[in-house]
């Protein structure tokens, strides 16, 4: 219910107490946006609620509210809705950038400044807290934020393990081999085959492992596309290096869209 002003003597309607106590508690109806919107007189004591697919903004401006005004603010569009300063002071120790399903309220200290409390816990995905004055952000905030990490920070547990697969025929590198060893134990010569993007679409950076663990046939590294798939190495043959020696081994590296590196023990 929006900030009412009362007579003496006035009779309040079931209705009117209703919505005060549902406004009081923190619900009530909502006023429902799909666009940016600045916040206007009639907002107070009242709840907004932003419902937009988009990123918006709600803008507080000053000489709107009085001191003990509150305006509660929720977003339950997927776009992040920012709380902006206008010409209005917003102090937080949380974030202005509301993600789908935040929300939290203004109060108002003086006609000019407010304070948002929200609701939930602060999300490192948004933007960063702070106090906005007009249009800026206090930057010392993240920073001092990111100083708190520290430059080298070091996983203790749990351990990084990869999966190890045996292989005794040609192998064509498929999703989930991410990070993962194979080894390669044939008669004849065998070759670990990396696929196109079209097949399968490694993200870059990744990295495949793979080394000769017995058998006669020495295993070899390369395309199945050649055409498509670029492959570079220091071996012999650079699109199809060779496992130099039984229990030798090879990293694959994906550089760019179909081009990868091989590099290791290789021939």
């Amino acid at each position: 219910m929006a900030k009412q002003t009362f007579t003496t003597g006035q009779v309040l309607t079931a209705a009117q107490m209703t919505s005060l106590q549902q406004t009081a508690m923190g619900g009530g109806s909502a006023t429902a946006k799909t666009t940016s919107y600045v916040l206007v007189a009639a907002d107070a004591g009242t709840a907004v609620q932003m419902n937009a697919a988009g990123a918006t903004t709600i803008t507080v401006n000053t000489a709107l509210f009085a001191a003990g005004d509150t305006v509660q603010i929720q977003n339950i569009g997927a776009g992040v809705c920012t709380i902006t300063a206008g010409t209005a002071t917003v102090s937080t120790s949380s974030v202005l950038g509301l993600q789908q399903y935040d929300g939290g309220f203004l109060y108002f200290t003086a006609t000019g400044a407010a304070i948002y409390f929200a609701w939930d816990a602060a999300d490192s995905s948004a933007a960063a807290a702070g106090t906005l004055t007009g249009a800026t952000l206090a930057s010392n905030v993240l920073a001092s934020s990111l100083t708190s990490f520290g430059t080298t920070p070091v996983i203790a547990s749990p351990k990084i393990s990869s999966t190890y697969t045996a292989k005794t025929a040609a192998y064509t590198f498929a999703s989930g081999d991410e990070g993962n060893l194979f080894s390669m134990n044939n008669a004849a010569t065998a070759q670990f085959n990396i696929p196109t993007d079209a097949t399968f679409n490694f993200a870059v950076g990744t990295e495949i492992n793979v080394f000769w663990i017995t058998g006669a046939g020495q295993p070899t590294i390369g395309a199945v596309t050649p055409g498509t798939t670029t492959v570079i190495s220091t071996g012999a043959t650079s699109a199809t290096p060779k496992l130099r020696v039984a229990n030798s081994g090879a990293t694959c590296k994906k550089l760019a869209a179909n081009s990868w590196i091989v590099f290791g023990d290789i021939s």
